[in-house]
């Protein structure tokens, strides 16, 4: 990155680090901390309206709806987690170039041939001749989907307990005023709900931040990729020869999550502060004792 770093051979002690830390590859490793920073972005949204929509399917009369919304809950609640992160970006994978290759390839030629799944040049997704960054954007996409899926069901199962425990009497209450099925929804359940979902989320959130590693399993090049890359033993075959550096790596990584642990922790309880005001619950109450004190 700087000019003296043209002959790293020639150089040492904080001027060779200063170079060694700014190399290519270290750049594209501070670059995967903010694709971390992405997944969490896309995915926390997401998921939560998955859990949304499962949680309101779960509770509808109309019975088919019902019972996908509790069969998607069950199903992802009772298989561990990688499983799902590795099954649904394959599955999704195949099943795009499945359709792609009944358009651009030879629909004679199966595209099950034995234990391969194979299909033509064209319909490859992302196509070979493809950028190195399409490739891992479009890896990125799998990933937040399976995320998404996952956490999606979880908060699920949070906020249909949310829902249950809104007051009976509240909801009464709007339907003895005339409101309609769907304004009781949307004026009374949805906005007292976050009250009671807000502690089962955040845990949701601190699961999801911890899961973000995973991302090295589905071909991702993030942070955990990199500080293996980086940190392990290099001879002097590379530019940079050192010893085993992955306790350092693996602890700047360590660090990393502790910080986004406590920023949010911070922000849930602020969060929490802010929705249990005049509300009926133990936090609510807790505040008005507090008040009166």
């Amino acid at each position: 990155m700087f000019q003296y770093c043209a002959d790293p051979k020639s150089l040492d002690g904080l001027v060779w680090l200063s170079c060694y830390l700014t190399s290519g590859k270290h750049l594209l490793f501070y670059a995967s901390f903010g694709t971390v920073l992405l997944l969490l972005a896309i995915t926390a949204p997401v998921a939560l309206l998955f859990g949304f929509g499962g949680a309101m399917a779960s509770r509808s009369g109309f019975a088919p709806l019902r019972w996908f919304g509790r069969i998607y809950t069950s199903m992802v609640r009772g298989i561990p987690d990688i499983v799902f992160f590795l099954f649904v970006p394959i599955a999704l994978d195949q099943g795009i170039e499945y359709v792609k290759s009944r358009f651009y390839c030879d629909p004679s030629i199966p595209v099950r041939q034995g234990n391969e799944f194979l299909v033509c040049a064209a319909a490859k997704v992302p196509l070979s001749s493809a950028a190195d960054w399409v490739h891992q954007a479009y890896g990125l996409l799998l990933a937040i989907i399976a995320f998404s899926v996952v956490f999606g069901a979880f908060a699920a199962n949070v906020l249909y307990g949310a829902m249950q425990a809104v007051p009976r009497a509240q909801l009464e209450t709007a339907e003895a005023y005339g409101m309609s099925q769907r304004q009781v929804t949307r004026r009374i359940l949805v906005p007292q709900m976050w009250t009671y979902a807000i502690p089962g989320l955040s845990n949701l959130w601190m699961i999801l931040i911890k899961a973000t590693p995973l991302l090295f399993l589905l071909g991702v090049e993030d942070i955990v990729y990199w500080a293996r890359d980086l940190g392990g033993v290099k001879t002097s075959a590379f530019a940079y020869p050192h010893p085993d550096w992955r306790l350092y790596y693996f602890l700047a990584i360590l660090v990393f999550y502790l910080l986004m642990t406590w920023v949010s922790e911070r922000v849930i309880t602020s969060l929490n502060r802010r929705l249990s005001t005049g509300q009926a619950t133990m936090a609510g109450e807790a505040m008005r004792k507090g008040a009166a004190a």
